[in-house]
């Protein structure tokens, strides 16, 4: 077989034992042992040769550190109590609007984001932080649930992001120029949600009923509580592309500024500590099984030339390079259906990444190209959490919300994700509205 059909039969195996609910790193190694098996003949030395060096170059790679000091610093917001404060701050200037409480809960979720860096845990908290408010007020089922499970994904839009960290440390991009270039991304995001509600509520008033006013000592009262949190995330952002700390570095003081944050403020207490640590431990292991199979999956991908081979065929078949690129974007729309968000980037970029190096937009220079990617994936992968027939962050928050059926639900995401496609095409046509601010704070 050619590298193409040996790449091709690999990805079918894995999906079939995705299928049978065989977990997907255990999955990715499974088929990468065996076809690495397979084209080198049964020559389980080379195998084993390649094994005893694969766990050990990936975990001793110090820019993996980043990761588990991120999730700390989301573990920290998430029992600390920070979330209820950003949605008072955000529900006390939105809130009195038709719509208001559900645009003040995508606008603490982007908040969160801003300190989390896990999509899951966004939707999680913020669920059940603002759907006792929606509820409360009068807000229909669909819409409350819809825009909690849509503004869950803004966890991973707003750096920092755990999926852009792995993207960086496999194309050897800059982390400080990806967290940079998804800042305007994320808030064109934020708003697209918000119009998305406010075009609800016109359309049908009943569905999103206005909350009280709040004085405006009450409103400033509420931004000074939410300035710490506002504060690590300019530390952490400007401090990585600033250029005086590294992702790691900055990470770990956006990590202590957190919990120090939760502990002044009383939200966490020594159990809160104990689950943040806990909670790491449990979502680091997890990354990196994840990790580890898709390293051997990818060694044999290489080993078959699949990537190389792919690439060449796409540059020299003469297809529009817009066509390939909106290709690609189906392609990874059709796997958020299967896998996550992190599975997809590790899977795919190694085989995506050097067919789009090869090809022609407007002109960019390669480390455009390679940022604008970079961003692009990260938006259409997160569409992967909320559409049928799987959409995470919509069965989290429809486990929260018990008397919405879950139909309702996904009846409540399809105008978000109708907003998820307009901003991709935005993405796609106009790639500055993701280079904006690398090359305005260019270094």
């Amino acid at each position: 077989m050619s590298g193409i059909e040996v790449g091709f039969a690999i990805f079918g195996v894995m999906l079939a034992l995705m299928f049978v609910r065989v977990p997907i790193g255990v999955s990715m190694f499974i088929v990468g042992f065996g076809g690495y098996a397979y084209l080198t003949g049964g020559n389980f030395n080379a195998l084993l040769n390649s094994l005893k060096n694969l766990a050990y170059a990936r975990l001793s790679n110090y820019d993996l550190v980043v990761i588990p000091l991120f999730l700390l610093m989301g573990q920290f917001a998430t029992h600390g109590g920070l979330s209820k404060a950003l949605f008072r701050c955000v529900g006390a200037f939105l809130g009195h609007f038709r719509g208001g409480v559900a645009m003040a809960a995508i606008g603490a979720c982007a908040g969160f984001g801003a300190i989390c860096g896990s999509s899951v845990a966004t939707a999680a908290t913020m669920g059940q932080v603002a759907l006792p408010e929606l509820r409360r007020f009068g807000y229909s089922g669909s819409l409350a649930t819809g825009a909690l499970a849509a503004g869950g994904t803004l966890g991973i839009m707003i750096p920092p992001s755990v999926p852009l960290v792995i993207y960086a440390i496999l194309t050897q991009e800059s982390i400080g120029k990806l967290f940079v270039a998804a800042v305007l991304p994320g808030i064109i995001a934020m708003l697209g949600y918000m119009l998305v509600v406010k075009i609800i509520v016109t359309w049908k008033p009943d569905s999103g009923p206005a909350g009280p006013a709040v004085a405006w000592g009450e409103k400033l009262r509420s931004l000074l509580a939410v300035f710490p949190v506002l504060l690590v995330f300019l530390v952490v952002i400007v401090g990585i592309y600033g250029g005086w700390a590294n992702p790691t570095e900055a990470a770990a003081i956006g990590a202590a500024a957190c919990g120090g944050i939760a502990i002044v403020s009383g939200g966490m207490r020594g159990r809160g500590l104990v689950d943040s640590a806990l909670g790491t431990a449990q979502h680091t292991a997890m990354i990196f099984l994840v990790l580890l199979g898709a390293d051997m999956m990818n060694t044999t991908l290489a080993l078959s030339q699949m990537p190389a081979e792919l690439a060449n065929l796409v540059k020299g078949s003469g297809v529009a390079p817009l066509l390939v690129m909106a290709l690609i974007l189906l392609i990874y729309i059709f796997l958020g259906c299967v896998m996550d968000a992190l599975a997809m980037i590790l899977l795919t970029i190694p085989i995506f990444y050097p067919m789009v190096m090869g090809l022609d937009y407007w002109g960019m220079s390669q480390d455009d190209k390679s940022i604008w990617f970079g961003i692009l994936a990260l938006m259409v992968v997160e569409i992967g959490l909320v559409h049928p027939p799987v959409g995470l962050n919509v069965y989290i928050i429809n486990r929260l919300a018990k008397d919405v059926p879950l139909v309702e639900t996904f009846k409540g995401v399809v105008p978000f994700l109708l907003s998820d496609f307009v901003r991709i095409t935005l993405l796609v046509m106009f790639p500055v509205i993701s280079l904006y601010l690398v090359h305005t704070f260019k270094q």
